[in-house]
């Protein structure tokens, strides 16, 4: 399991409404291509997304589902076909005033079938890009998106 947790100079709600815009997510994701919506509406528990993500072999598309979305506080996810599948949550809580937030990701790759091969490489990968995206993330949000 990977956790990584960073404060932000921006109020919880402003923060959860800019992790809820999901096809924004590449402007902080180093690795992420694209992200593809396939669900109507807004964000919500069952909404379903295909990330096409930079890996070791070329690009590839990750589909995963929103399984808790309770705002602004909390965002959870499980990857729902491939090899080796995201499982995860980003909880946003307020810090002092209510005018700062800290940012908890906390991120497992599951492998299915040949994919526990992979997994633990996968796992290793993410632990390095990760601190970096958090990074991206604080930049984009304190540079006033």
């Amino acid at each position: 399991m990977i956790t990584e947790t960073i404060e932000i100079d921006r109020r919880p709600e402003e923060v959860f409404a800019y992790l809820d815009q999901l096809d924004r997510h590449p402007e902080w994701q180093e690795t992420l291509v694209s992200s593809r919506v396939e669900t109507e509406g807004p964000p919500r528990v069952g909404t379903r997304v295909v990330d096409r993500r930079k890996v070791t072999g070329g690009p590839r598309d990750i589909p995963y589902e929103i399984t808790e979305h309770d705002p602004p506080r909390k965002v959870s996810f499980r990857g729902t076909a491939g090899p080796v599948r995201p499982v995860g949550s980003m909880t946003v809580e307020p810090l002092g005033d209510g005018s700062r937030s800290r940012v908890t990701l906390e991120l497992d790759l599951v492998g299915h079938g040949l994919g526990k091969l992979v997994a633990p490489f996968a796992r290793r990968q993410a632990a390095g890009e990760v601190p970096k995206d958090q990074l991206r993330l604080k930049q984009k949000l304190e540079s006033g998106v």
